[in-house]
């Protein structure tokens, strides 16, 4: 079943090669890794069976087209070719969007070839698959023995879906490529109808129709562009008559005033004396505050700009604890000759002890050293 990864734009797509063992299915797919860009393959991975194997890798080729306009990647499987792996084809074929079916050219691989296409048959029933309805191609594999059967006496044998078919060279990589782009290139238009897209993988099919191509959009009619008409000239404001007995100012003459100046008081008539400026009321002067006692600043706080000759407490706490600290230092160097005195005492007191010890010790020696002596004479 096709795989869509639609983070990577990305859609896989599994093909089968099946088939008679030593038939050339691992050397198709060993052809193909030889030979595939190094960008655009993946490890190729071997399971060894006794007397066959069955192979697998990644295969992301550039020119095999789109499906529903994202990039194919191909996974490539052969299944072994002895009947006694039998569940192991029945295995691999689960989920196949394609099968090749590689045929021995050779006369006596006759028997082999129906019996192997006969269980492929069996085997995708059993898969819930159709072999007239996936997408299939016979490749006619080993086509430069000395003795082979033509293509049109092993298509009688085999192929009676009409499936395409191609001739190959395996072992020197002749045909392997072009039986691989014929079934992709099946495989690609098949999952592009299904989606509903046409066969570059592009193009939507709408339903129940072929392929419309894009409707031209219509070209935009030319209209004359509407002339504006002329803006009426605005009528000028009347200018306001000028009061009686005040002086007419003529427009452009005399500074203008600024919108939020003040306004320019009349002047007086001539022969009139100038009205005088009423005086201003003169508040009186309200009683200064008498100045607050400077109060001492908050403890663990610093002396501030209006308390500078507060005391502070932080302050006196520190003089205070020096004060202390030099009065122990001092009480110390007093009492350390004497609390020494007593200690050398008690020590020269030791060593006379000691002393007078081993004098007794010696005089004890030589006192019984005497008496031996005596017994000896």
């Amino acid at each position: 079943m096709v795989q869509i990864n639609f983070a990577s734009r990305e859609v896989s797509v599994k093909i089968v090669y099946y088939g008679p063992g030593r038939s050339g299915k691992t050397t198709n797919l060993e052809q193909i890794h030889k030979k595939a860009p190094q960008d655009s393959k993946g490890e190729l991975i071997s399971i060894a069976t006794e007397t066959d194997r069955t192979l697998y890798f990644d295969f992301l080729p550039l020119d095999l087209g789109k499906i529903a306009g994202m990039t194919t990647k191909f996974q490539l499987y052969t299944v072994p070719g002895q009947v006694y792996y039998n569940a192991t084809r029945k295995l691999v074929l689960q989920g196949a969007d394609g099968v090749i079916f590689v045929a021995d050219s050779a006369p006596g691989m006759k028997d082999e070839n129906i019996e192997s296409i006969e269980n492929l048959e069996e085997n995708l029933e059993e898969n819930g698959l159709d072999i007239s309805d996936i997408p299939l191609v016979f490749q006619w594999n080993k086509r430069d023995l000395p003795e082979t059967m033509t293509p049109e006496e092993l298509n009688a044998d085999m192929n009676k879906w009409n499936a395409p078919t191609c001739e190959a060279v395996a072992v020197r990589g002749e045909g392997v490529f072009k039986t691989l782009k014929l079934l992709a290139s099946v495989v690609i238009k098949r999952l592009n109808r299904e989606h509903g897209f046409a066969e570059d993988g592009q193009t939507r099919i709408p339903a129940g129709g072929a392929a419309a191509p894009p409707a031209a959009k219509p070209a935009a009619a030319a209209q004359p562009a509407a002339q504006k008409p002329a803006a009426a000239p605005k009528p000028a404001a009347p200018a306001p008559a000028a009061p009686v007995g005040q002086p007419v100012r003529l427009a452009g003459s005399g500074p203008k005033a600024h919108p939020g100046a003040a306004p320019v008081r009349p002047a007086a008539p001539v022969g009139q004396a100038k009205p005088a400026a009423p005086a201003r009321p003169v508040a009186p002067a309200a009683p200064r505050p008498a100045a607050a006692a400077p109060q001492p600043a908050a403890a663990g706080g610093g002396r501030s700009g209006s308390h500078r000759g507060a005391v502070n407490p932080l302050s006196l706490e520190i003089r205070k604890r020096k004060e202390e600290a030099v009065a122990r230092q001092q009480a110390q160097a007093t009492t350390a000759p004497a609390a020494r005195q007593p200690q050398k005492k008690k020590g020269s007191r030791v060593i006379v002890l000691l002393i007078v010890l081993f004098l007794m010790g010696a005089l004890g020696a030589g006192f019984y050293y005497l008496k031996y002596v005596k017994q000896l004479f």
